[in-house]
């Protein structure tokens, strides 16, 4: 397995106030707006991302991260045998994602991925 690219997830209650903030401070630019979670990336560089989430649209929390693989079965099979806390099932989601969420030995709650 391996990993593609890691999004930090920021949640927040105004996604508008966000994005003015970060388009005008650091000038990133709208790459993604689905109403609960926006992406901004780096005009030019698109590997540099950040989100931001109001809530997540089927999941009970918002995560920290996002962590895309090329094989989120492979993540999602070590994930268990590694004996973690699943959060959200592993799901094929209709803004066509297959994901599942996870929490690491700190609390975190990770996103893992794949298109």
């Amino acid at each position: 397995m391996t990993v593609h690219r890691i999004v930090p997830d920021l949640a927040g209650t105004s996604l508008e106030e966000a994005k003015r903030f970060y388009t005008r401070v650091l000038g990133m630019e709208v790459v993604m707006d689905h109403g609960w979670i926006v992406t901004l990336a780096e005009p030019g560089r698109p590997e540099v991302q950040l989100s931001l989430m109001t809530d997540d649209a089927t999941a009970s929390v918002v995560p920290v991260a996002s962590i895309q693989v090329d094989d989120v079965d492979a993540a999602y099979r070590a994930a268990t045998a590694a004996g973690a806390e699943i959060v959200h099932e592993l799901t094929d989601e209709p803004w066509g994602v297959r994901r599942f969420f996870v929490r690491d030995p700190n609390g975190n709650v990770v996103n893992i991925l794949s298109h």
